[in-house]
Formats: C-alpha cells, sequence, structure tokens
C-alpha cells in the first residue's frame, strides 16, 4: 500500500527540486533563530544565500551528539517555547540527556511519516497493531502510537515489559501488526514457549522492529519463530524519531528513507569525506521540515549504506541498509574491526544456542579482555550431563570460534552458559558490556 504516492513515487528531478527549496528554508531558520548554528556557519563563511544547490550542503558544518548536551537543555531550538506542543529526550546514560522539541506542525509531520512507514510494512486501516515499544521520553511507544492512528489503524498502547500481559493481549486482542525492539520480541515468542503457546499460531502478520542493530539472522529467527515478515524501521529522536527510514514488506531490501524531509549522507567517519553508493560509512542526516528542531548534517554513529537503485515496490526514495552497527559499539581485535551485528550473523544459524548473546569487554592497562557470552539451547542443556556435557560446550566453542574466525577474520574467547542466563530485554539489548578498567597486576 503505497500511502501517498505523489511523493512516495515522485521523480528525481522533482525530488531535487524539493529538497532544495526545503534546504534553503531550514538553513535561513538555523541561521536567524539557533546561535550554535549561526556561529557554526560564519566560522565558515557561509551564508543561507550560499546554497545553490544540494552538493551545497557539503559546505555546512556537522552537528555532533556533544553539541546537544553542551546546549542542553534548550540551546538548539529555533523556536520559543510556546511554539512547542512536546519534548522528547534520550535515556542519557553516557551524558546529559539529549532534548529534542517539536511544535503542533512537527507531530503533524511525524506522524504522517510513521503512518506511511506503517503501510510500506503492511499495515493497512483496520488493523490491530501491537505497541510494545516504551512510552515515554523514548520516541519509539508515542511515535509508533501517533502513526498507527494516523493510518486508521486499532492501537494498542501495550509499551515494553510485563511479557505475559502481552501475550495475553496478543491472544485476545488478535492484532495483526507488532512493534518492539526485536530482542524483545524474541522475548515474547520465548515466553511464549515456554508457556505452551505456539508462536507460529498468532494472528500476528507482520512485525515492524527496531532500536537497535540486527541482523538477517535475527530476522530469520523471528519469521520462523512467529510465522510473520519482520520488517527494520529506523529512526533516532535528534534526527525524529522512528519513521525516518522503513523498509518494504514487498522487497524487504533496504529501508526507504522519507527523502521528501530528510537528506542522507554518508560519510566516512575519519576523514569526514563522503564515500560512493554502495559503500559502508557514518549515516548523516539534515532535516527539511522540523520547526522546533531542525538538525544540520548530523552525524548518527550508525554505521550503514546508501542504495538510489529501483525499488520493485515502485517507490523512488533513497534507501539505507540495515545499520551494521555503530562506531562506539564496534570492537577492535587485533586490529580488526567487528560489530555486534557481525556476531549475530555467526551466532544465530547454529541451532545448539539461543539468539542471545554479549561481548564484555575488560580493559587492564592497555590492553582489552574481549570475551563472548553465548547461551546453549534447552535441548542441549537437557541432553547432556557430566563429561557428556564438558565434550558438548568444549565443541560448541569450537564450533563457534571458527565460524567467527573465517566470517569476521578474529579469534574471541568464548564462555558458554546454561539456559536462562544471558539478561533478557524488554527494550534495547545490551550486547556490549564494558567493565570499569583494571589498574595493571590488580
Amino acid at each position: 500500500m503505497i500511502l501517498h504516492p505523489k511523493v512516495e513515487c515522485m521523480n528525481g528531478d522533482e525530488k531535487e527540486k524539493l529538497q532544495l527549496h526545503r534546504l534553503k528554508q531550514t538553513v535561513h531558520a538555523v541561521y536567524e533563530n539557533v546561535p550554535f548554528y549561526k556561529k557554526a556557519f560564519d566560522e565558515k563563511e557561509i551564508h543561507p544565500s550560499s546554497i545553490h544547490s544540494l552538493d551545497d550542503l557539503q559546505k555546512l558544518p556537522f552537528t555532533v551528539k556533544k553539541d546537544l548536551r553542551d546546549h542542553y537543555p534548550f540551546g538548539l531550538f529555533a523556536v520559543p517555547q510556546d511554539h512547542l506542543v512536546r519534548l522528547h529526550a534520550s535515556s542519557g546514560t553516557s551524558g546529559k540527556p539529549t532534548v529534542v522539541g517539536y511544535t503542533e506542525g512537527d507531530i503533524e509531520r511525524w506522524s504522517d511519516m510513521v503512518a506511511r512507514s506503517i503501510a510500506i510494512a503492511g499495515g493497512e486501516p483496520g488493523n490491530v497493531l501491537h505497541n510494545a515499544y516504551g512510552y515515554g521520553l523514548f520516541t519509539g511507544g508515542l511515535g509508533l502510537h501517533n502513526g498507527s492512528e494516523r493510518l486508521g489503524m486499532v492501537t494498542v498502547p501495550v509499551s515494553g515489559g510485563n511479557t505475559e500481559r502481552q501475550i495475553l493481549l496478543i491472544e485476545d486482542f488478535k492484532p495483526q501488526v507488532i512493534c518492539g525492539t526485536p530482542s524483545y520480541i524474541l522475548t515474547i515468542a520465548e515466553k511464549m514457549e515456554e508457556l505452551g503457546i505456539d508462536p507460529r499460531a498468532t494472528s500476528l502478520q507482520y512485525g515492524i522492529f527496531g532500536a537497535e542493530p540486527w541482523s538477517e539472522e535475527m530476522r530469520a529467527t523471528l519469521e520462523e519463530k512467529l510465522a510473520i515478515k519482520a520488517m527494520d524501521i529506523y529512526g533516532l529522536s535528534e534526527v525524529m524519531g522512528p519513521g525516518v527510514a522503513m523498509e518494504c514488506h514487498e522487497a524487504q531490501n533496504g529501508l526507504h528513507i522519507m527523502d521528501d524531509h530528510f537528506i542522507a549522507e554518508i560519510i566516512n567517519p575519519d576523514t569526514l569525506e563522503p564515500v560512493p553508493d554502495g559503500e559502508y560509512g557514518e549515516l548523516v542526516f539534515t532535516s527539511l521540515t522540523k520547526e522546533a528542531f531542525p538538525i544540520i548534517r548530523y552525524r548518527t554513529g550508525d554505521i550503514a549504506a546508501l542504495d538510489r537503485t529501483p525499488c520493485s515496490c515502485g517507490r523512488t526514495s533513497v534507501r539505507m541498509s540495515r545499520v551494521k552497527g555503530r562506531i562506539d559499539d564496534m570492537i577492535i581485535v587485533r586490529g580488526v574491526n567487528v560489530f555486534p551485528s557481525e556476531i549475530e550473523n555467526c551466532l544465530f544459524a547454529n541451532e545448539d544456542i539461543v539468539p542471545h548473546y554479549q561481548v564484555h569487554i575488560e580493559t587492564e592497562g592497555f590492553r582489552e579482555h574481549i570475551e563472548l557470552h553465548v547461551e546453549m539451547s534447552e535441548k542441549l542443556y537437557e541432553t547432556t550431563n557430566g563429561d557428556e556435557a564438558h565434550a558438548a560446550t568444549e565443541l560448541l566453542k569450537q564450533t563457534i570460534t571458527k565460524k567467527i574466525k573465517d566470517t569476521c577474520l578474529v579469534t574471541l574467547k568464548i564462555k558458554v552458559f546454561p539456559p536462562k542466563t544471558i539478561p533478557r530485554s524488554e527494550g534495547k539489548a545490551i550486547r556490549v558490556v564494558r567493565h570499569a578498567q583494571k589498574k595493571m597486576g590488580v
């Protein structure tokens, strides 16, 4: 279902003309109303009148998360407070939260984007949508909620947690669509199995999953366990929230960026230079229609690639790949860069382990000790004991070590745990655990 064909199937020349018009408006707005951007533009000797083509975007300065924190809470807003209708904020786990604001117009446009996203994923008016994203300052819950209602769906605002209640409502309300982090939806499916409920026998047809990097193997696991089509949604509060990009159920081959509202770039995170389409780098977004909190060339920290080739679904928007990982989650093992999603690819095909894992990193002096924690399946655990269990564990370690070595070109220390040992997620999964640094010799 293409909700807005005129926009979603717009030809290239029309799209570029629209983007340039909106880019000029945004640059003028931030220059006039956000002192941070006026100073940054002046330092680079850029004026809004300098923008004549989309290529001139390269002249503009980058924005990074530290800029948001340095101007906490409202220093980057482009409108006075009485123009705002809502505030959202990040969790602030690594410092002060990043605060973003919305005008009434922002909420309207955001709702439209999410409605388009749900339709891209296969949702239709009259369907029931089970929303297991967290509500509150996190943009996921309310973002999907507003878009679902805008599309004309029956919206169930379950939020995260209370897994058995989630299952009860899925059985009784019979939703066609479920939304949440992939790791938590997997937890729901496993809890169903534990309760003797067949996850494949529910009414669910489509899943809209995001807020954390996840692999094709995780998709295959979710689709097999729940008998659904699993689609990836992308967004972050600094740019807007969920609905910045959405994977279509027809092709499941990249996420359609709402490029009438955002311009996406991919840069080399070291040189800050653009990289060609198809190559991975850091994803950068410039907003085109935000009023309260416009953002210029925001470095997301997410690793992805862009694809401008036609999609079989008929939409003409540029697509982004599935997020490979985050720069700050990248693990360096003897000079080789590895992302948790690449490790995940190696794990999920093995039926002797369950799809839950963590990478533990402990720093001692100048050395990092990296240990991969995996969890054996119930079947393996129940059918082995004593020496047999030890032998099975050792074989499992060898199998995983070889797979990761062959695929990621690194050797990791593996630790195998019994079932239900690794923490389950009710929100974003914690894949990389960095422990406090030890002093040498301690």
